[in-house]
């Protein structure tokens, strides 16, 4: 992707906005937000890995005047280490952060906070304490996502909650084993997963956990059951026939679709005149063999009575 400013992105709609954003999990974003703020529950948001602003333009939209959100991505920056840079040129290398401001600033008036830089850096630069909200989807390596899980445990109010992305995908087991490493050994309690995202908090997951199910319950677009994990149930939620909630609108809704070029039009042939058709002339008839035989040999008498008799046959 070009960074030139005609080329930047003017998103109509979220679903024109490039990422990995499943229905199921924006109705599920959708549910713990709006309950934080149903509750009044005090704290900021927290985005560690943006690529081009899918999700951070979704959580935005649950921000009060009172609240901070804070973003923080590589961007354009180089990596800190050689493992980060080849993932970041392999997936990654049309990231630009001056695309993600312009699809951020098509939905929403100011930008979050945003820090370009690893994930590591947000320990130093976001209070403890702090987050009632956090989505790590950054690095793919174990000991990044690692350490973005303990920093985030220390930034996150005690009944915050923790969304994991590609905690099962086959591309990044990395991800999988700081996930469920953190269930073992640093008490991240799940409170439900989907096929693409895990779902947990170091608070108490039950009265969490409870009122989703309840909430699931009256839904006919998801599918759900619990299971028993590290002695806590948790959650599965199949949501593949999941409806998205309500989007953010865009200020470029109402743009005009720009016109669309025209194919040039195609040199017309020169017209032929059309060919003549052969005409076919029929060969002349050819005299009966045996008629000829019998004029040339007969007596004229008997010649007459032949001829009398075919007539009479063929008449």
């Amino acid at each position: 992707m070009t960074t030139s400013t005609t080329e930047l992105p003017r998103p109509k709609a979220l679903s024109e906005v490039k990422g990995w954003f499943r229905p199921v999990d924006q109705q599920l974003f959708d549910w713990f937000l709006t309950g934080q703020l149903d509750r009044a529950q005090p704290g900021d948001l927290l985005e560690l890995g943006a690529y081009m602003g899918k999700s951070a333009i979704f959580m935005a939209s649950y921000l009060r005047d009172e609240d901070a959100f804070t973003v923080c991505d590589l961007f354009d920056s180089p990596a800190e280490d050689s493992a980060n840079s080849k993932e970041m040129n392999k997936s990654y290398s049309t990231l630009t952060r001056r695309a993600f401001e312009a699809n951020f600033l098509s939905f929403h008036e100011k930008l979050p906070e945003l820090i370009q830089a690893p994930s590591s850096v947000v320990a130093d630069r976001v209070e403890d304490d702090s987050c009632r909200f956090a989505h790590i989807d950054a690095s793919h390596l174990f000991e990044h996502v690692w350490g973005d899980i303990e920093a985030v445990r220390d930034i996150l109010l005690p009944d915050g909650v923790v969304v994991l992305d590609d905690y099962r995908a086959e591309h990044c087991p990395g991800v999988a084993a700081a996930t469920w490493g953190a269930v073992a050994a640093l008490d991240l309690r799940p409170i439900c997963v989907t096929g693409t995202k895990f779902y947990g908090t170091w608070g108490d997951p039950e009265p969490l956990r409870d009122a989703l199910l309840e909430w699931l319950a009256a839904r006919d677009d998801m599918w759900h059951e619990v299971q028993q994990v590290a002695g806590r149930g948790m959650i599965r939620i199949d949501g593949k026939k999941a409806t998205e909630p309500k989007h953010p609108v865009s200020r470029h809704a109402g743009d005009p679709e720009p016109p669309r070029p025209t194919a040039p039009a195609k040199p017309t042939a020169p017209s032929r005149p059309a060919p003549a058709r052969p005409v076919t002339i029929a060969p002349a008839a050819r005299p009966n063999r045996a008629r000829k035989v019998a004029k040339d040999l007969l007596p004229p008498i008997v010649t007459r009575a032949l001829i009398r008799t075919r007539s009479r046959k063929t008449g």
